[in-house]
């Protein structure tokens, strides 16, 4: 178990080529000075960037619409908690996909000295403009663009609520922060911190714990049942081997002049391999990388269907477990919000911050309902509207927020995501319901939903949902 206090007196440099931690100031960009933006940058699934779901940021990181708070029009309401659960913010590949960038790289250059045809087009910029810059010791590190998405989603949020997210809660630590260990998640919440207090002099204060923040982890139940179980995913392999991706393995191989692609999973890995380039280069340097062009947007629809039916079979509503396993944080929630609707509204914890993982994130959306509108299978992408799109709903630096009201009729709650409204399942016309009609709905997860009950099950017992 690692869960452990921490007040650091000096900020701790997790990040590569990072010599400073200045907060970032507001920019406004004309037009003319946004970034080219590839087309197919709405489709990077998990690999997508903050800005994608909220463009208008693009412009100026510091907008905030206010008017997302929206208790009932005819009571008076005041915001009184906050429980935010957010993911990092954009980060470097990890390891095993720096090797398949690597391995896709070699082929680009062996290939390259050995015809003597001239490159044209993106292979020119390919070959002779473009470098494998990631290393292995980047391995999934918050780069500086991630830093500044959590400083400026601190910042928004603070003015959003800024009497629970202040300066002065924060230097008088009446806020609870929570991280997983991850360097990524570890340097997020001092982003964080960062931007609700200019003078970080006093040092971070942060609770490290993986029993929260990486519950699957240490969920056996999953672990066995899906995450090592090869048949928990056969929608999945179906489709990778479907027409659909044959299709777009067809158009790339027509639009490079050389021959990439021999062994099927090794072309998968490198047409996967070129495509997140195009995502990382976008989310790290916000640079229009050239391997974009190797693709249009009937690809990057296939290829983010591929990414998303991972994740519901994975992570969500694919097999029960999955959601259950996030048991433990959907009761940290619930007690924390408990807690605050006590007599004593104005006590000492105003807000909870709790920053993990797209890992962290999926499984707790799926328990609470959320995106469940219809079961992913190797042809349900054909329809039309599909709610379950990670690309809009876990980029970096997602966010959940739980926002609790101080009302004439009791406390209300209303939720948020990506400081967008969401209604809760059972009350698709009341964006702030009376937070002890929540609590009801909710009432056979928070009276049940036993993490080591549920966990200890033996995975063949925690088949797929079929109650989709």
């Amino acid at each position: 178990m690692i869960k452990k206090v921490i007040t650091l007196t000096k900020p701790l440099f997790f990040l590569l080529f990072i010599s400073t931690h200045l907060i970032p100031t507001r920019v406004f960009c004309s037009s003319a000075e946004i970034p080219d933006v590839p087309s197919i940058a709405t489709y990077f699934g998990t690999k997508t960037r903050y800005e994608e779901v909220k463009p208008n940021l693009l412009r100026d990181p510091l907008t905030v619409n206010t008017s997302v708070l929206r208790p009932p029009p005819g009571e008076f309401c005041t915001p009184f908690h906050v429980t935010a659960v957010i993911r990092h913010g954009s980060r470097f590949p990890t390891v095993k996909n720096i090797r398949r960038i690597h391995r896709l790289s070699e082929l680009l250059q062996n290939e390259a000295s050995r015809t003597s045809e001239s490159p044209t087009g993106w292979l020119d910029e390919l070959r002779n403009r473009w470098e494998p810059w990631y290393t292995e010791d980047m391995d999934g590190r918050l780069v500086m663009k991630g830093r500044e998405d959590l400083q400026f989603l601190a910042q928004r949020l603070a003015t959003l609520l800024p009497s629970l997210l202040s300066e002065e809660n924060v230097r008088k630590r009446r806020i609870h922060f929570v991280t997983s260990s991850k360097h990524r998640c570890v340097s997020s919440v001092e982003a964080f911190q960062e931007g609700l207090h200019n003078d970080i002099a006093d040092g971070y204060n942060y609770e490290v714990d993986d029993e929260l923040m990486r519950f699957f982890e240490r969920c056996r139940g999953y672990v066995e049942g899906v995450e090592n179980n090869h048949t928990a995913l056969l929608e999945v392999e179906k489709f990778k081997h479907g027409e659909e991706m044959q299709a777009v393995r067809k158009r790339l191989k027509g639009n490079v002049p050389f021959d990439l692609f021999f062994p099927f999973r090794a072309l998968l890995d490198l047409v996967e391999a070129a495509f997140f380039i195009c995502s990382y280069e976008l989310s790290i340097k916000s640079i229009h990388s050239p391997w974009c062009f190797l693709f249009d947007e009937s690809d990057a629809k296939v290829l983010e269907y591929s990414f998303d039916l991972k994740q519901f079979w994975k992570r969500s509503h694919g097999h029960l477990i999955s959601s259950l396993s996030s048991c433990p944080l959907f009761h940290h929630i619930f007690r924390t919000l408990d807690k605050a609707g006590r007599p004593r509204r104005w006590g000492p914890e105003p807000a909870s911050v709790l920053v993990g993982h797209a890992e962290t994130l999926i499984p707790l959306i799926s328990l609470l309902g959320l995106y469940k509108d219809q079961t992913l299978t190797i042809t349900a992408h054909l329809s039309v509207g599909r709610s379950f799109r990670t690309s809009h709903i876990i980029p970096y630096a997602a966010n959940l927020l739980f926002v609790l009201y101080d009302c004439q009729r009791g406390p209300r709650l209303q939720l948020l995501i990506n400081e967008t409204p969401l209604h809760f399942p059972n009350f698709q016309t009341e964006d702030a319901p009376l937070y002890r009609d929540v609590r009801a709905a909710y009432r056979y997860l928070l009276d049940g939903c036993d993490f080591n009950r549920e966990c200890e099950r033996k995975p063949e017992g925690r088949g797929p949902n079929t109650e989709l």
